[in-house]
């Protein structure tokens, strides 16, 4: 099975970037619905719909959706090239109708993904409404949980830039995450199943990007939904789509995480599942905050005639205006900084910062400075 050439082949070509909406995915939803397969399946705060996808005739179900979180768009992408390798008539997809009937929400939370924000329209994050289920979207979530019954959940995520694999200084580009089921975060039937299907993913994976696989912190909290689904019996799989480096748009850890889909699939149709990977799943190295998207180091800063070298990091913000996604560079901290790492590192061998406002690195500030007076930053990079 060659992944590259399904991603090159199955790439739904019309979505991109990190700003996506009902807008964008309508038009995919509507050539989809060739014989009832696209349903409306509840409203949003602000009375967008949210709409489900369904294909296959397989007994076993599967439940996926994206973008509960409305700023994490790299996953619907994957989802809707996943999609199209099932329509594309190849004895694989063939193969997976035939085993699975795949349930999916390409966009559970419109609002935040016209919005780009995290949270809803009330400013829930629906991922810890899994309990008092106040918001409509977690209701619709939950209902098509109860009604569908699935035998495994894909619960589909994007991660921030400081996550890091472990504190080799490689950037987490897909992490995941077999949800625990209680606070003793124990490992039962079902739970071990999502284990031994991340295992077998990663295994995969590490042939492509040796080193940029994490593993989520599985602290027990009832009010996630993994939590909850594999509480109730489903084992689940969380998804976090990461950076690779330079990868703002997430356009190649979108291939990843298409590839995680395909393996999943096959790891089940091929009921792979019988071992006991635990020990393999707990070799994928943990999650760790130890980025910044630009590392200053060895700045000579001059603190009321005191010079010192130091380092400072600065971090984007994805600020939405006019309806694209811009990135913003700020300083965040000055410092030492030791064990953290940039996905731009820039060695200053001494030369002294300053800036139109003064001579000192401030919090807060855009990342718009001279080194030495000659060397020109603007938006955290060196202006050509």
């Amino acid at each position: 099975m060659n992944l590259e050439a399904l991603f090159t082949q199955y790439k739904e070509q019309t979505i991109s970037g990190r700003y996506l909406t009902l807008d964008h995915i309508q038009p995919l939803l509507n050539k989809l619905n060739t014989n009832n397969q696209v349903k409306e399946i509840g409203k949003s705060v602000l009375g967008e719909p949210i709409y489900s996808y369904q294909i296959g005739t397989g007994d076993t179900r599967i439940y996926l959706w994206s973008q509960m979180h409305g700023n994490e768009s790299t996953t619907t992408k994957a989802l809707f090239d996943f999609i199209n390798f099932l329509n594309g008539e190849s004895e694989l997809a063939v193969k997976m109708l035939n085993t699975f009937t795949f349930y999916s929400i390409p966009i559970l939370n419109p609002d935040g993904a016209r919005l780009y924000t995290r949270v809803n329209a009330n400013e829930i994050d629906l991922n810890r409404d899994s309990q008092d289920l106040t918001q409509p979207e977690s209701n619709v979530l939950r209902a098509v949980f109860e009604d569908f019954k699935p035998h495994y959940c894909f619960n589909l995520h994007d991660q921030r830039t400081i996550f890091g694999a472990g504190t080799t200084g490689k950037p987490a580009t897909v992490s995941f995450l077999a949800p625990s089921y209680n606070e003793e975060r124990e490992v039962n039937e079902n739970r071990l199943k999502a284990i031994n299907i991340i295992a077998g993913i990663n295994e995969t994976l590490q042939e492509y990007i040796p080193g940029q696989i994490g593993r989520f912190d599985d602290s027990f909290n009832i009010n996630c939904i993994g939590d909850t689904f594999q509480y109730l019996g489903a084992p689940t799989i969380l998804f976090e789509a990461g950076h690779y480096p330079g990868d703002y748009d997430r356009e190649i850890t979108r291939k990843f995480i298409f590839f995680s889909l395909i393996l999943s699939f096959k790891i089940i149709s091929e009921n792979d599942l019988v071992d006991n990977r635990f020990g393999e799943y707990l070799n994928i190295s943990q999650n760790n905050v130890v980025f910044y998207d630009f590392m200053y180091k060895n700045v000579k800063i001059n603190y009321d005639g005191i010079e010192i070298i130091t380092n400072f990091v600065a971090q984007y913000k994805e600020e939405l205006i006019e309806n694209k996604i811009h990135f913003n560079a700020y300083i965040t901290e000055v410092g030492e900084l030791e064990n953290y790492f940039g996905h731009y590192e820039y060695d200053a061998k001494g030369a002294e910062y300053s800036d139109d406002a003064g001579n000192i690195p401030k919090m807060g500030e855009k990342a718009n400075f001279y080194l030495n007076k000659n060397v020109k930053f603007v938006n955290g990079l060196i202006k050509s």
